[in-house]
Parts: structure tokens; C-alpha cells; sequence
């Protein structure tokens, strides 16, 4: 996890700028920072917060090579297949950075082709001065953040986080493209003119939810076993996470007690024991009082034997994070702070009490797996399958957003190998009718695929869907009933949904938590609602149901 930013073509009070924003998002790197105006540029600042996690000696950026000495690469990623393609087309790479791979993809076969052979997440900024070129590129799923502003008079910022280019947007206002996030899936050309200014030439999508990945996978095709889909789903996860431990620093997980952190890991201590990993893997929960989600966390912990942590957080901690939550998001889509206040918790313990620093989670899961009890509504088949690509096409403004900005605002990584591309590329292309719920249980492939390996209790391997507000807390009195009391002591006036509508005609906030959440988002991202948040996450095919919580749904089976 790192942040990167960078400006091209601004000349206005540039150096009170770059010391006011590039700092804004020093928390996603706090080992390293450097920031660089290169001389064959007029007009350019790039800059770089470091976290260290791979070539701890030589993996600073923004990183130039002595085989290209003429440009620079900044890039926030980690690219799981950087060996084996230099193994592929006999790169010679300078460092251990997984990242150099962009450089030689691009040098070699150009923009289109580099993309496309990553197999990880990333979102990076090169800069090719002797073609006077800006390339962008962003990982398929938005696992990794990236906003850009583009004016009609030739500027171009970029920046790992919105708060990053806030003041720069408002000077420009007026001058072109809003802020807004960078496309998942998504490259773009720019050519770079004598002054700085850029000219966009060529953007491009080139990576869709169920795609089959263009580069060589780590579990060739040819060993997946036909028609046995749960020995498939089994070894393609598996793989999914042992790529994902290739670290220099300390690896651990999230575990809530339900499925999908639990599979993970479960597959992580696999994976870990084979590598021979020198420290014991350890897991991570969080819950008020005795939640549901601590007591099958403990559960997991046990059979695992992992060195597990259990975070207690009470009524006082949601209330005095709460509006930093909304900061750190960069939204006020109301069931992502919501789900984020434990995430944002949990991981500030960890980051302040122990040496872990990539963690490893279950996002994704829901959306690849229609893990969502709101699935079991589905008019049919193809009609769920779409929505499951749906909600990957748009987990970045959602769940993947909550799940990145809570980890990286405490200076941590986190690595989700549901999104994994070879992973999603089979689960996707299943027949629609395998993937649904059935027998009233979700995610009952992913489940059965399990079954009977001992790699979890069976109690957790079939324990029902929560929702995240009654998992942490209880069903007597959810996360969002907490969250709404103190609200009403902020805003004890009555909600005027008139006056709503008037002030905030898009995403008009329909309830005084929803309300309360626009108007702290305000604050920090003014009238950029309209670029962050298309509409706000809801259940489908859910009659009369007006509140994100899964509680509400008639199919939700918490008893807790």
C-alpha cells in the first residue's frame, strides 16, 4: 500500500500546492516520501508515500531504471506475476520491486499489452519523456484507488486519494472534468507538450468483470479438472491466496466468523506452513461485548491455531470516530461508513499494537458469489448473474472503497484474493443456475466446495449470512441503531426531507443518518457527491425494504 500523486501543466502557486495536498495522503506511505520536479519537464511534480513491503532497499519511487534512464514510474500496487514474466521474455530487472515488471511490459510491447499482463492490483502514473507520453492504468476491479482531474486548458493531477486534489479542483473549477475517480479496467494516453500541459489521446477499457486474463496464469488451464467445479473453486482460491504472500513484511487476516474471512484464513495458514513462514499467522476480530462475530472468530482461531486478537469497541469509540470515518471513505454512501467503523477500528489496533502489516480479507466474496441475502429474491438465474457483475463493475465505490481506505488511513495493505482474476474469470463463467442460493443457503457452491476438507469447523463453513451491523454488535440493538442514537443527539432538530431534496437534489439523503453523513462529507469533498457515488448501495428485489441493513430483508436469518 502506498500513495501516489502527481501534477502535469500547472503553474499557479505550484509549490504551495504540492506542500498542501501531496501531504494529504502521507498516512498510505509513512516510511518514505519523495517528491521530485524533473528538470526535462516544465510544469511536473511527481510524488511518492512509501509503504515498504517488498525490496525494502531498493523499491523507493518514483523509480527510473539505468536501461531507461529518461523515464519514471509511480505506481501504488503489487503484481503477484513480476518473476515469471521476466521469466516469460527475459526481462532484466535493477531491483526486487514487483512493480519494475511496468517498465520492461511497457518498453517492450506498449501500453495496451503492459496492462494486460499484470496479474495483481495496481494503479500507476508512467512517464515516457523521450515519447513525451503520460500513461495511466488502473487494476481491473479498482482493488487499488486513483483520482485524476483533467482541465480543458491542459492540466492533469492524479492522486491515490480525492483529498489529494481537492484544493487543485476547486482552483480549476470551472475548467473541465470534475474530480472524479480513475476507471477500474481502464488505460489512458496522454501526450505531453513542451509546457507541461497534457492533450489526452487515446482512453481505453480493457478489462471487464468475467474476462479470462491475458496473461499466464500460476494455475495453468489445462489442470483445471472439467465439469468438477468445487475441485476447481477449491485449488484456483488456494492459489489465489499463495501468490498473495510475497511480502517482506509480517502477514495476517481479518476474521469476522463468517465465511468468506474464514476460508481466507484458513487458506492463508495453509499456505503459510508450506512457505515455512518464520512467525505465526495472526487473525483479527472485532465485535461489542460477546458479538456473534467474536464467538465464531474464537471458534476459527482454535481450529486454525492462529495467534488470534480480539478488539472490544463500545458506543463511545463509533461516536468519537464517526466523522473521521466519513474523511477517511470519501463518501456518504450510508451502509459503507456504516460497515467501515469496525474495519477503521480494528486496523488502527493493529497498525498501533503489533508488526503486522498486509492483511488478507474475504471482500469480494458477496459480489462474485451473490453472498448477499438479498440473492435469494432473484427472479432467476441470469438475472442474479447480471447483478453479481453489476456489483463487481462498481465494488470500487462500494466494499471496495470501505475496504481499502479503512486499512491504508492506518497504514496498511490489505490483499483480497476473491478479486483474483483468474479466480473470478471461472466463478463468473459457471453456469448462472450453479451460483445461486439454494436449499435457502447463499454462496452454497463456494460452501460445498469445502465441504468435507476439514479446513474449517462445519459450523462456520455453514453459518448463515450476517449483516455487518448485527455481526459486531447483536440483534437486540444492531451497529446502525447505535449510530442513529448519536446522531439524534447531534441533530436533535426534526429531519426536513423538503429542505433535503433543496439542498442535495442528487443522492438526496432520505433520513436524518443519511442527512448527517452528506452534510460531514461536505465538508471535505464539496458538490463532489455527484462523482463519488452514483446512488446509494440497496438490496435488489426487495419490496418496501428502504434501508440497506440486511436485517430488514425477510429472508435475513440472524438470531443472535
Amino acid at each position: 500500500m502506498c500513495g501516489i500523486w502527481a501534477i502535469f501543466g500547472y503553474t499557479s502557486n505550484l509549490h504551495s500546492y504540492c506542500a498542501s495536498t501531496f501531504s494529504k495522503i502521507s498516512h498510505r506511505g509513512p516510511d518514505a516520501w519523495r517528491l521530485e520536479y524533473y528538470n526535462n519537464l516544465k510544469n511536473c511534480y511527481i510524488g511518492f508515500h512509501r509503504l515498504t513491503i517488498v525490496d525494502c532497499k531498493y523499491g523507493m519511487q518514483p523509480m527510473k531504471l539505468h536501461q531507461y534512464p529518461h523515464s519514471m514510474l509511480i505506481c501504488n500496487g503489487e503484481l503477484y506475476n513480476c518473476t515469471r514474466l521476466a521469466e516469460q521474455y527475459d526481462f532484466k530487472y535493477e531491483t526486487k520491486s514487483d512493480v519494475e515488471c511496468i517498465f520492461h511490459l511497457y518498453q517492450q510491447f506498449g501500453i495496451e499489452k503492459c496492462v494486460k499482463n499484470l496479474d495483481g492490483v495496481f494503479a500507476f502514473c508512467f512517464i515516457d519523456v523521450p515519447r513525451k507520453k503520460v500513461l495511466l492504468g488502473r487494476d481491473p476491479y479498482g482493488v487499488r484507488p486513483m483520482f485524476r482531474v483533467i482541465s480543458t486548458s491542459g492540466i492533469l493531477a492524479i492522486c491515490s486519494e480525492a483529498k489529494g486534489l481537492v484544493a487543485i479542483e476547486q482552483e480549476l473549477n470551472g475548467e473541465g472534468k470534475i474530480l472524479e475517480p480513475f476507471p477500474p479496467g481502464t488505460f489512458e494516453e496522454y501526450d505531453l507538450l513542451e509546457d507541461g500541459k497534457v492533450k489526452l489521446v487515446r482512453s481505453q477499457k480493457y478489462f471487464s468483470p468475467g474476462d479470462k486474463p491475458s496473461f499466464k496464469p500460476f494455475l495453468p488451464y489445462e489442470d483445471l479438472i472439467p465439469n468438477d467445479h468445487q475441485t476447481n473453486i477449491r485449488n484456483l482460491l488456494q492459489m489465489a491466496v499463495k501468490k498473495r504472500l510475497m511480502s517482506d513484511r509480517k502477514i495476517g487476516c481479518f476474521l469476522s466468523g463468517g465465511l468468506d474471512s474464514s476460508l481466507i484464513a484458513a487458506l492463508l495458514v495453509k499456505e503459510a506452513k508450506k512457505a515455512n513462514l518464520s512467525y505465526k499467522i495472526q487473525s483479527f476480530s472485532i465485535g461489542m461485548g460477546d458479538s456473534p462475530d467474536l464467538r465464531a472468530a474464537r471458534m476459527v482461531a482454535k481450529h486454525l491455531d492462529t495467534e488470534h486478537h480480539e478488539i472490544i469497541f463500545t458506543e463511545e469509540d463509533v461516536e468519537r470516530v464517526l466523522d473521521e470515518v466519513i474523511y477517511c471513505l470519501e463518501t456518504p454512501d450510508i451502509t459503507t461508513i456504516r460497515a467501515s467503523i469496525g474495519m477503521h477500528l480494528l486496523s488502527k489496533y493493529i497498525k498501533d499494537n503489533t508488526e503486522t502489516t498486509v492483511l488478507l480479507s474475504g471482500e469480494g466474496a458477496d459480489e462474485v458469489a451473490q453472498g448477499y441475502i438479498y440473492f435469494k429474491e432473484a427472479p432467476d438465474p441470469e438475472t442474479a448473474h447480471k447483478d453479481s457483475l453489476r456489483l463487481l463493475k462498481e465494488i470500487y465505490l462500494y466494499d471496495g472503497l470501505r475496504a481499502d481506505r479503512t486499512v491504508s488511513y492506518n497504514s496498511l495493505e490489505l490483499r483480497v484474493p476473491f478479486l483474483d482474476l483468474q479466480f473470478t474469470n471461472y466463478y463468473l463463467n459457471l453456469e448462472p443456475r450453479l451460483k445461486q442460493p439454494k436449499d435457502d443457503i447463499e454462496k452454497f457452491l463456494l460452501r460445498s466446495s469445502f465441504d468435507g476438507t476439514d479446513i474449517l469447523p462445519s459450523d462456520i463453513l455453514w453459518r448463515h449470512k450476517e449483516a455487518f451491523s448485527d455481526g459486531v454488535a447483536s440483534a437486540k440493538k444492531s451497529l446502525f441503531v447505535i449510530i442513529q442514537e448519536i446522531i439524534e443527539k447531534r441533530l436533535p432538530e426534526p429531519f426536513d426531507l423538503d429542505k433535503a431534496k433543496l439542498k442535495y437534489p442528487h443522492c438526496t439523503p432520505l433520513t436524518k443518518e443519511a442527512f448527517y453523513y452528506r452534510e460531514v462529507f461536505e465538508k471535505s469533498y464539496p458538490k463532489l457527491a455527484g462523482k463519488f457515488l452514483p446512488y446509494y448501495w440497496m438490496p435488489r428485489w426487495c419490496e418496501g425494504v428502504t434501508d440497506p441493513s440486511a436485517r430488514f430483508i425477510k429472508n435475513y436469518a440472524a438470531t443472535d
